[in-house]
């Protein structure tokens, strides 16, 4: 990608009634808009790290017999329903309308109700079981009042797994599976070591269901961690009793502050009942399927991974997740060996399939320099005038800052290891 052909540009300046961090680097560097409180559009930049998140998703959700598919966000009345959740009075934040028919309907603001109805028309045999299917989708929830930037909006992306198994057995191996399945999704997007599995409530499903909480000042939530042991409990559970159930000590906990960035649950038969949704056993006898949820926001993901390691230039990106792998910085002063110094290397990146901006555009380099540290690209390569008179490159690591001068040959070299 040429900047010089990118739609965005990069602004000085958020938006005057922006407080959030994450918000604020994200608009001025380009990658998403600001539409109204809690609702945003993906510029290309921002949707390159979206896709790249979902795809992260994607593979450990294969990864253990995850089935992708698509669910519908329009949903009908008559479905909601069966479980109670189309009042009003139990659901707050519904979105709602109405067809030109005069039925009602409404957006999607969660899918287990979705899933099971869907799930009702192909299981009735133990042969049918277990089954995992999933999706990513829009959500939305009108909420009163919408805050944190991409943390949490009106409308967003998720992916939103369910499992359906036989019996409690099946189900919690599956969970184990799935809450390992998230470990990996968070150490893949850069913040694994400040993310932790978080007992809170369960609700009316079980004693208890997981978050996975990543540490940030920035965080709306209060957990007490052990970090020795990795245990973490949430504020809303806390209490001696539940403490004791977990094998921790008071002593040994700090209160922190988290954003939870992804949550797993036990959902037992409380929406397979109210569908029918049973299966019939080796004896032929009907049983319940039993099942789980689990989710995942990917712009409060993504918007968590700003708080967590952008710096006070701007944006910091992991490498498995940021836009483009490396960003060319060419300083020509209308040097014309300059220029093709860095349109050479340019196109022998991205033959060797490495995803480039390159920045091509007639500015002054200090402004090319501050564009570069708030887009946060893991690696800069300077192109100029001073470095090839000794044919070398100048490579900055975003993250470290650490600056290396390189051959044409080590700098590819570099690159390939580096991905």
């Amino acid at each position: 990608m040429r900047q010089s052909m990118l739609l965005t540009k990069t602004r000085k300046d958020g938006p005057k009634d922006e407080v959030s961090k994450n918000a604020n680097l994200l608009v001025r560097a380009g990658f998403i808009f600001k539409e109204m409180a809690g609702v945003y559009s993906y510029l290309p930049l921002g949707l390159r790290v979206m896709k790249k998140i979902e795809n992260i998703i994607r593979e450990e959700m294969n990864a253990i017999g995850g089935l992708e598919m698509k669910t519908s966000i329009i949903q009908t009345k008559e479905v909601w329903e069966k479980s109670g959740r189309w009042s009003d009075e139990v659901v707050d934040n519904w979105f709602k309308t109405k067809l030109k028919s005069g039925a009602d309907v409404g957006l999607s603001f969660t899918n287990e109700e979705a899933y099971a109805n869907i799930l009702k028309q192909y299981v009735s045999s133990y042969k049918d079981l277990p089954a995992y299917p999933y999706d990513f989708k829009e959500i939305f929830r009108n909420e009163a009042r919408s805050k944190s930037g991409i943390l949490r909006g009106r409308e967003f992306s998720w992916k939103a797994l369910y499992s359906f198994s036989k019996n409690a057995k099946e189900h919690e191996a599956f969970y184990e599976k799935a809450a390992e399945a998230y470990r990996k999704i968070f150490d893949r997007v850069g913040i694994g070591d400040r993310t932790y599995k978080t007992f809170a409530s369960g609700g009316t499903f079980s004693k208890f269901s997981h978050e996975f909480q990543a540490l940030t000042d920035a965080g709306e939530d209060t957990i007490h961690l052990d970090a020795k042991k990795g245990i973490a409990v949430n504020k809303e559970v806390y209490a001696d009793e539940i403490l004791k159930d977990l094998g921790i000590k008071k002593a040994d906990l700090e209160e922190k502050k988290a954003i939870e960035v992804g949550n797993i649950f036990s959902l037992g038969t409380k929406f397979s009942e109210p569908f029918g949704l049973k299966y019939k056993d080796e004896k032929g006898e009907e049983k319940l399927v039993v099942m789980g949820s689990y989710g995942i926001g990917l712009g409060r993901l993504m918007g968590t991974i700003v708080e967590i390691l952008a710096d006070d230039k701007g944006l910091v990106w992991p490498v498995s997740i940021a836009p483009f792998a490396v960003h060319i910085v060419e300083l020509s002063s209308d040097d014309p060996a300059v220029k093709k110094a860095a349109e050479d290397i340019y196109k022998k990146l991205q033959a060797a399939r490495v995803e480039v901006l390159y920045d091509d555009r007639d500015a002054r380099a200090g402004e090319k320099f501050a564009d570069s540290d708030l887009i946060g690209v893991p690696l800069r390569v300077v192109v100029s005038e001073k470095g090839l008179a000794k044919k070398e490159f100048e490579v900055k690591e975003r993250a470290s800052g650490n600056i290396s001068m390189l051959k044409e040959k080590e700098l590819l070299d570099f690159v390939a290891k580096y991905q």
